[in-house]
């Protein structure tokens, strides 16, 4: 990996440009926010259900809302980073957070528990579109990997401590309690950034949020195999890790009657696997290829899966066949997402805003969709949230052999081409 951003020659900011260190922290801070929100309320989501009488569809929307506002948001966060630059849309994505986190706090019913939701995912949206789009302002594709892998690997404390937390808030304090954490992160957040994020935007695009350059824009972006291979990939593993998220709470909850306290450290042994996964991506990767690793972790995803929904119809009631399922797929995510994201955001240098926007409303959108039919189809068992899991890992591995390995096979091909033309 470059020793230093590549950002640092001719970045456009008053701001002296991070070290590695630095960039690696301030990106597992800004995507921190996607699994704080989800992670730190799960053990509170069938007591809300309690709490205003409503039924485990009527809950999800919780969930669902946030994913849909996420999606959508991101198409407009990811123009606005490429004509503003970075560092404003990621303040105003802080503020919002802290608003929606508030919002949520004093909610007097659902649906203002429901609206504050969506408030917490514009904010959401615009530091996470614009931490990927940092990524690729200052890094190749494959040093962005890396880095991304690392970033996942700190935001990895957010996934495991996250259910633990909000288990403990939980019992001690109630849902509100939740919110009301989420709303120092937030402040915590903002302040780091506005001491240490530079602007890393060199080129902004003044056209980039003009209607037809922005259509344009994301209609060649689509267009790029490269592009959809990573996308479908990526997409594929996101909703099974969504599928665990909006599912896990009345899996272990509802259906096998853990506390709230040891769901949340249940959620959090499963999401070792994720720390896993982001540590051992830059040894893999550096000692086999990324080819490989995406391959074998490809392999992993569906095989986990395979097991998790085989031990549920088989009938087994204990959370290990939950959780320990969970930890090997949330291995291969942790290996698979860093490459997916780098890699279909990496043809697009001048549009890494655009791109990685487009991807995340991908992400975001096909996990809603598949929450909200996950929410109605819950039976008081296990079966539709292992199914829905499993079929995401069998896509996963689908969309690797037959997408992403041809373009990776095309890409390693071009290098040697590259290479060979250089040396004569």
């Amino acid at each position: 990996m470059s020793a230093e951003p590549a950002g640092t020659r001719g970045a456009v900011s008053n701001r002296a440009m991070p070290s590695t260190a630095m960039v690696i922290t301030l990106l597992a801070l800004m995507m921190g926010f996607q699994p704080l929100a989800t992670d730190l309320y799960l053990s509170s989501l069938p007591h809300l259900g309690r709490h205003f009488s409503a039924s485990p569809a009527q809950v999800q929307w919780t969930l669902s809302v946030f994913i849909a506002g996420f999606a959508g948001a991101q198409l407009a966060a990811g123009p606005l980073s490429d004509r503003f630059g970075r560092l404003p849309v990621v303040i105003g994505g802080c503020l919002l957070y802290i608003v929606g986190s508030l919002a949520g706090a004093l909610g007097t019913s659902l649906a203002m528990v429901v609206a504050a939701r969506l408030l917490q995912a514009l904010g959401t949206c615009c530091a996470v579109v614009c931490a990927r789009a940092i990524v690729r302002d200052l890094y190749d594709p494959v040093d962005g990997a890396r880095v991304l892998a690392r970033a996942f690997t700190w935001m990895a404390i957010a996934v495991i401590g996250g259910p633990i937390a909000g288990g403990l808030l939980q019992t001690a304090w109630g849902w509100r309690s939740t919110f009301a954490a989420l709303v120092i992160a937030g402040v915590a957040v903002l302040v780091i950034v506005l001491r240490r994020l530079p602007e890393t935007n060199r080129h902004p695009d003044p056209t980039a949020t003009h209607a037809r350059p922005l259509l344009d824009n994301y209609r060649r972006i689509f267009r790029s195999p490269v592009f959809r291979a990573y996308a479908a990939a990526g997409t594929a593993t996101y909703c099974g890790v969504f599928a665990y998220i909006s599912g896990s709470s009345f899996v272990l909850i509802g259906v096998f009657g853990v506390t709230p306290a040891v769901f949340g450290i249940c959620f959090s042994i499963s999401a070792l696997g994720y720390l896993v996964g982001s540590l051992l991506l830059p040894r893999l990767s550096a000692r086999i290829g990324l080819p490989a690793t995406t391959s074998a972790a490809s392999l992993l995803s569906m095989t986990a899966g395979v097991v998790l929904v085989a031990l549920a119809l088989a009938g087994w009631r204990h959370p290990a066949v939950v959780v320990v399922p969970m930890f090997f797929f949330l291995i291969a995510h942790g290996l698979i997402q860093p490459v997916c994201q780098s890699g279909a955001v990496g043809p697009f240098p001048r549009q890494a805003g655009a791109a990685a926007a487009l991807l995340g409303f991908l992400m975001a959108v096909t996990a809603s969709l598949l929450g909200l039919a996950l929410g109605r189809a819950q039976d008081g068992t296990s079966v539709p949230t292992t199914v829905a899991i499993a079929s995401c890992a069998v896509m996963v591995a689908v969309s690797v052999f037959a997408l992403v390995r041809p373009v990776q096979a095309e890409a390693h091909a071009r290098a040697a081409r590259d290479a060979g033309e250089a040396v004569r």
